[in-house]
């Protein structure tokens, strides 16, 4: 568990990173907070009926030329190609329209355009100054994409100002910030060592849909360090992240199937969870043992079992900062 925590520091900030960005605009969706008078136009995205959602947006812009929530809005929808043609400079001027109006999910859904080269030509500087001015308008996500770099530069400001972004965004209820957050709080890096703050705000952002704090809180159940020992629990928590694709909660599942403890016995299961977990490079020579006891029909079975793993895992990877869900945006 120690070693999962530490060891592993470096890479999992850098897959911090990664997985921030490549989540940012679902984030900036989830966090819209619409002006008074446009939630029946958001809602109507967030049920699907885009087209409906775009006509009330443009009804609402002609009413009020000053409507920065519906231009973010309609920004989205262009950019997605929902309910209209797709196309990324007409998307880009709208949300600079709403980001002038000081629009916070504008500002950050713009420094992620320029951050990518998306409508505009990629500008990391001015990328990072729209983040900067989102996440002064109390924006998490702007925050935590801001504090990610920061995480990896081994300079003790940067780390004090990343955990004041992370802090800001843990209280967004942003997963991945708490998650991030809890790490720290387990290792004592940068804030005092607290175990059961840390493993409160890894279940934390477990429940707001974080995968590695849904790992790392079964981990921290299962040894019951900072919460009280639930094996049980943990087990239910490794079955969930691993069935998101998480390699290390198919790994940790294979075993407890293997063993038929707090989950029922299931050695085929057990062997195609293993599989799964191996094709992303997490080898495990006890379970490569345990999977040659099985007959050949029973083997064969545990391979279409990661097979079918490895096309699930593949419809639930983060899409790209510039693809967002059809249903991201939510009502307040």
């Amino acid at each position: 568990m120690r070693r999962h925590l530490t060891g592993m520091r470096g890479r999992r900030t850098l897959r911090l990173v990664l997985a921030g960005l490549a989540l940012a605009f679902q984030a900036a969706a989830a966090a819209q907070q619409p002006a008074a008078g446009v939630d029946a136009a958001y809602g109507a995205y967030q049920a699907g009926r885009y087209i409906t959602a775009f006509r009330m947006a443009m009804q609402r812009i002609e009413a009020n030329p000053a409507d920065a929530a519906a231009m973010t809005l309609l920004a989205e929808l262009i950019l997605q190609g929902l309910g209209t043609r797709q196309d990324n400079r007409r998307a880009f001027e709208w949300y600079k329209l709403a980001a002038d109006r000081g629009d916070r999910n504008a500002l950050f859904a713009l420094g992620m355009l320029h951050l990518e080269g998306r409508g505009t030509p990629r500008d990391a500087e001015k990328a990072q100054a729209l983040l900067r001015q989102a996440a002064d308008k109390g924006h998490g996500p702007a925050a935590f994409n801001l504090a990610l770099p920061l995480l990896i530069t081994g300079k003790d400001a940067d780390l004090a100002s990343a955990i004041r972004l992370l802090k800001l965004a843990a209280e967004a209820e942003v997963g991945d910030a708490q998650h991030a957050l809890a790490v720290l709080m387990l290792e004592g890096r940068g804030l005092p060592k607290d175990e059961d703050g840390g493993a409160d705000m890894m279940a934390r952002a477990a429940a707001n849909g974080s995968l590695a704090g849904e790992v790392e809180f079964a981990l921290l159940q299962f040894a019951g360090r900072g919460i009280g020992r639930d094996e049980r629990a943990a087990a239910r928590g490794f079955a969930r992240a691993a069935a998101r694709g998480n390699a290390i909660a198919q790994n940790r599942l294979a075993r407890i199937l293997f063993q038929g403890r707090w989950l029922p016995l299931d050695k085929v299961a057990a062997a195609g969870w293993h599989l799964a977990a191996k094709a992303q490079g997490l080898a495990d020579a006890d379970l490569d043992e345990d999977a040659a006891k099985l007959t050949e029909d029973e083997r064969a079975k545990a391979q279409a079992l990661a097979q079918d793993h490895a096309k699930a895992n593949a419809l639930t990877q983060p899409v790209s900062a510039a693809q967002t869900t059809g249903n991201s945006f939510k009502q307040p």
